[in-house]
């Protein structure tokens, strides 16, 4: 039975500020103390601002705070007080004498360095903050150079540049800053977990008021909720909404540290998780809207890739979908229309659907069959979306035309060629029955053969398939290896064997074994290289809301749901689901009987599809 729950108690219990703070910081508070005025509206300019400045500021989207280190995992050399970096500071330095204080001295020919621990990835920078310090002979005034290493491992934030595929791409994370005398600087934007300093000039000294990380995101509200009776799965859901919520910046891109780059191929997990997650935020619609067809202008490809085309067709209409907006769906019509005319060249007279240069993910990119087979099964997918939207925009000609092609394409039937993302991608299109023997080539060894990316598609090809009990096994068992090897953000790819006589990412790696990140990856995210907070690793978390909870939109803008809800081998399931009215709680509990009593909250102007 659906309840109609009271929008003000939704917004007071289920609607927050910040969200991934209380999301996934799971290892304690990283606020430090410091004078903060609650009231102050952010980005707003009082009035004695200059119009010559007003006129031309733009406003950042984003918030900052300060986290301090939770531990010191290593230090070499004259370092002393380090104890001090894991206390709130004040946040102002001052001419009065320090009576305790992080201090460094670098003696000739002897290394001065200390790596901390935030305990948790974060998206951001550092801020560096002296008291007193001796400068080098050399110094160019009174200041002492710093190196400074961000690393999403401890590994990364030990190595140099060029060393197992460490770089400064994207974000620079290894740099020599100039910290002053009675001040402080910040820098970096990137995506960290630990930091490594080293003082550079022998004869250098320095006593720190504080070092602190600066925490750069936006503040989010999070409507969407997930809690179960098994912890891991809980860890795994919280994980990923908070791997999607770092990539969530100025617009929303790929990977935090790298690529930081707006792929929309990579990014329909990302706009799936954060609907399920965030709802539809203004930097989603604008990511998906304005940012990609100024980007990228017909005739070209998203991201010059034309399977990334199709991608974004499905997530447009996903968007509209959950949102409902017909305005907004309007502003692509044009675009949507062009492409479609550009797409149907590439459909042959049997139906076949290819490109000259597709591409799936990487683990396919050198299987020409599996990627001809999951492209065409791409095509039949975007094609029904298609007809979705001109229904929509009334159009009853373009509607009839992308459902005759979806038919022709379906009337092709490529071969699996026993690869699981081909398999996925034709078991979701209806192209392969459900049914049929060939959701066994998806099933086969578990999370043996997924990958970070094209996961998702696999899970959903499972829970089409009748396997949802088996795609929560591989969820506890895929993403859940990553947490036990210290990650708080799920990566850019994985390998169950990749944990073969290897050590964690949150500690150096010990003589004998080799490490998880540096001597791991492969393409394009060869060792140091490879990111470890990647949005479209986070597709658990859209797939439990839509099939543990099992809450679909059955109507733009959720005006009816489905409700098909899984408990699998859990006791009990609760969440929230976004929607454009409020969220729908709903809370699953298993009887004595095996039965499964469910309840569901509805806010006004939502119902349950008959």
């Amino acid at each position: 039975m659906i309840q109609h729950a009271p929008f003000a108690r939704q917004a007071l219990c289920r609607f927050y500020r910040a969200a991934a703070l209380a999301c996934a910081l799971t290892a304690g508070t990283f606020l430090a103390a410091q004078s903060v005025d609650p009231d102050l509206s952010l980005g707003a300019l009082p009035a004695v601002v200059p119009e010559s400045i007003t006129s031309r500021a733009v406003p950042d989207q984003r918030v900052r705070q300060y986290v301090t280190a939770q531990r010191v995992v290593w230090k070499s050399g004259a370092v002393d007080g380090e104890e001090m970096l894991l206390e709130a500071p004040l946040g102002q330095t001052s001419t009065a004498e320090m009576t305790k204080g992080f201090h460094m001295k670098k003696l000739p020919g002897e290394e001065c360095a200390i790596l901390l621990d935030l305990g948790t990835e974060i998206h951001g920078g550092i801020r560096l903050e002296a008291r007193t310090l001796v400068p080098a002979d050399e110094s160019l005034g009174k200041i002492v150079r710093v190196r400074v290493r961000f690393g999403e491992s401890a590994d990364e934030a030990m190595a140099s540049v060029g060393e197992k595929g460490a770089v400064n791409e994207h974000s620079i994370r290894d740099m020599v800053v100039s910290v002053p005398w009675l001040g402080q600087i910040e820098f970096g934007e990137s995506a960290f977990r630990f930091v490594r300093l080293d003082l550079v000039d022998d004869g250098a000294e320095i006593w720190f008021d504080s070092v602190r990380a600066v925490f750069v995101y936006r503040p989010l509200e999070q409507p969407g909720s997930f809690r179960c009776s098994d912890q891991r799965l809980n860890d795994i859901w919280r994980t990923c909404a908070y791997t999607q919520f770092l990539t969530m910046q100025g617009y929303i891109f790929e990977g935090a540290k790298r690529d930081r780059l707006v792929w929309y191929g990579d990014f329909h997990p990302q706009s799936s998780t954060t609907l399920a997650v965030f709802g539809a935020p203004k930097v989603l619609r604008d990511t998906l809207g304005d940012y990609a067809r100024a980007v990228w202008p017909l005739p070209k490809w998203m991201n010059t890739m034309p399977n990334y085309s199709l991608w974004w067709t499905i997530s447009v209409s996903d968007l509209f979908r959950y949102s409902g907006d017909k305005r907004w769906l309007a502003e692509q019509a044009d675009y949507l229309r062009g492409l479609f005319k550009q797409l149907k060249g590439s459909i042959a007279e049997d139906g076949h659907a290819s490109f000259k240069a597709p591409f799936l993910d990487w683990p396919t990119n050198d299987k020409p069959a599996a990627l001809d087979a999951g492209t065409h099964a791409l095509f039949a997918v975007a094609l029904d979306r298609f007809a979705e939207i001109a229904d929509q925009l009334g159009d009853a000609a373009w509607k009839k035309e992308a459902q005759d092609l979806a038919a022709k394409v379906r009337s092709y039937h490529p071969n699996n060629v026993g690869n699981k993302q081909a398999a996925s991608l034709l078991l979701i299109a209806g192209i392969d029955a459900a049914d049929s023997p060939n959701i066994d080539v998806v099933a086969r060894n578990g999370g043996e053969g997924f990958s970070t990316f094209y996961g998702f598609y696999m899970l959903e090809a499972l829970a089409l398939g009748g396997q949802k009990q088996l795609a929560l096994d591989v969820i506890r068992q895929y993403w859940g290896a990553m947490l036990d090897v210290g990650a708080t953000t799920f990566w850019e790819d994985f390998d169950l064997k990749w944990l073969e006589n290897a050590g964690r990412v949150d500690e150096l790696t010990a003589p004998g074994q080799e490490s998880l990140h540096g001597d791991r990856g492969a393409y394009c995210y060869i060792g140091l290289r490879h990111s470890l907070c990647h949005g479209w690793s986070s597709g658990p978390a859209a797939w439990t809301t839509a099939h543990i909870l099992g809450v679909t939109p059955a109507e733009p803008g959720y005006k009816s749901f489905r409700f098909e809800p899984f408990l699998g081998d859990l006791d009990w399931a609760e969440g929230d689901v976004p929607t454009p009215y409020g969220p729908i709680h709903v809370r699953l509990e298993k009887a004595a009987d095996g039965s499964i009593k469910s309840s569901v909250e509805a806010p006004d102007g939502v119902v349950q599809a008959k």
